[in-house]
């Protein structure tokens, strides 16, 4: 926290609300935890074969069709 913000009254949230920013840290920090398996991977039994791995384009064509398909769904 700033400095400013420290001595203020702090707003509580709507139980709602509450449950939506505990469910988006547990995402986060799932998140977190899958990358830091793979780096620890990586560490141990260092870069996987290139012939093992996805190219970057394919993943942003996926990462591109989830969205365009989430698009769809929110419009």
């Amino acid at each position: 926290m700033n400095e400013e913000g420290a001595g203020a009254p702090r707003r509580l949230l709507e139980p709602s609300a509450v449950d939506a920013v505990r469910a988006y840290a547990a995402q986060t920090r799932a998140k977190a935890d899958r990358m830091a398996a793979v780096l620890e991977d990586i560490a141990a039994n260092g870069l996987p074969a290139v012939e093992d791995c996805t190219p970057w384009e394919a993943l942003r064509e996926q990462a591109l069709a989830r969205l365009s398909a989430h698009r769809g769904k929110a419009a």
